[in-house]
């Protein structure tokens, strides 16, 4: 039978290691007209597999157990071979990673190659860029603070805006409701107070004299804190990178700075962006205190829920956006792969990382997104992207795929079920996809 992309990848390294193998195999004299094996051009780096052992010690039993982790079954010989040879194979790679010839490597650097999932010439209609927003009444500004927190960027925007509102005090607001809350949450690794008062007191002065920068000035958010930020940890949520600190801001920041947003945390994410726990514990469902918001944007599904920010940054590889939002129950959107930079955000996958909005409100993440979107010289799979979004027209007619094979699946659940039923009321169009 043919061998799979799995297989092959699985078999690589046993492959790799006897090359190496056959290398040192060969001790007998060279051929008369060959150059000895110790021997070469002098300054010259050693061939392959002839450096001296170095990594830790393997037995073919070690391969073993790791071939289960790609199901895939190599030979006992093959097994051998390997662990044999390993540490001799490996050498080189550990000279680069641990010395004599060590490189540093920037924790954005990203591979050369460069994967586009368009379609090549497949090209979409043309977008003029123009977001024009929902014909929200002004209502009064609410006495309590904590429906303050619970309101919309759209609603939060046209208090700020005629000054109904301050950012001042709607960061404070916000600021308390961490204290309050974040101890039984878990969703915030690191506040920043003061530097969040100041772009707050810095936003009113602005607004105060004609200068409004649009629908997120003064408004307050926070970070997964995968997402670098100047001269402000950011710990990936594993306890060996608790005290790193980055030299710059990534571009969802810069660009959120630009627009006028206020930073007022870095939320929690699961170790290395995997699932809901971190070094501080495991980030809870605000609506469900013995439940784990799901992750791995943990921290900015427990805490949009819980009106502790505005809105959020998460990020997805595979559901991470998703996945809390629908615990929490609050409005992620994963934009298309390449429309947001990901420049300075902690790499999972370099073809599947997206950085997205995650609010309250379907509104709230189209006008995040909008300032967030665009070509990135610093993130080369970014293209250039506009946002075409009319929050005045009727939801009718909107077409919503679906995977029909799904609703009838022993996972599916009745909320599942429910939302397909809803899309039908509201007059959308289903439309199954395979």
């Amino acid at each position: 039978m043919p061998t799979t992309r799995r297989e092959f990848l699985g078999r690589a390294v046993a492959g790799i290691a006897g090359v190496a193998a056959a290398a040192k195999a060969d001790e007998r004299p060279p051929d008369a007209g060959t150059a000895a094996s110790d021997a070469g051009t002098p300054g010259a780096p050693p061939a392959f597999g002839t450096s001296p052992s170095v990594g830790p010690e393997v037995s073919p039993g070690t391969f073993g157990e790791a071939e289960k982790l790609v199901q895939v079954a190599n030979a006992p010989a093959h097994r051998a071979q390997a662990a044999g040879n390993w540490r001799e194979s490996m050498a080189a790679l550990y000279e680069r990673r641990t010395g004599p010839k060590k490189i540093a490597l920037e924790d954005e650097l990203a591979p050369a190659t460069v994967w586009n999932p368009s379609i090549r010439g497949a090209g979409g209609p043309k977008k003029s860029g123009k977001v024009v927003r929902s014909l929200m009444p002004a209502r009064p500004l609410p006495k309590s603070d904590d429906e303050i927190a619970y309101a919309t960027v759209a609603q939060l925007s046209q208090w700020i805006k005629s000054r109904a509102l301050t950012s001042t005090r709607l960061t404070q607001i916000y600021l308390d409701r961490m204290e309050r809350f974040d101890p039984r949450l878990r969703c915030v690794i690191t506040v920043i107070k003061d530097q969040a008062l100041e772009q707050a007191m810095k936003a009113d002065r602005e607004i105060a004299s004609g200068k409004y920068r649009g629908p997120l000035h003064g408004i307050p958010w926070g970070a997964k804190d995968l997402v670098d930020t100047k001269g402000i940890r950011t710990t990936y949520g594993a306890e060996p990178f608790q005290k790193r600190v980055p030299q710059r801001d990534a571009t969802v920041v810069r660009k959120l700075n630009d627009a006028g947003a206020v930073l007022l945390a870095k939320l929690s994410l699961g170790a290395l962006a995997l699932n809901d726990i971190w070094f501080g514990g495991q980030t809870m469902n605000p609506w469900l205190l013995v439940e784990g918001s799901s992750g791995s944007s943990a921290g900015p599904g427990a805490a949009t829920a819980a009106g502790l920010v505005g809105f959020a940054i998460g990020s997805e590889t595979l559901g991470s956006i998703v996945a809390p939002s629908m615990r929490c129950g609050c409005t992620g959107l994963r934009p298309s792969f390449g429309r947001v930079s990901r420049a300075g955000a902690m790499t999972l996958c370099w073809s599947l990382d997206k950085l997205g909005p995650m609010a309250r409100g379907v509104e709230d993440t189209l006008l995040v997104l909008q300032a967030i979107s665009g070509q990135d010289n610093a993130d080369v799979y970014t293209v250039p992207s506009e946002l075409d979004f009319d929050a005045t027209q009727p939801v009718q007619g909107l077409k919503v795929g679906y995977v029909s094979r799904w609703m009838s699946d022993p996972s599916a659940t009745p909320v599942d079920r429910a939302a397909l039923d809803a899309v039908k009321k509201a007059g959308m169009q289903p439309v199954e996809v395979e």
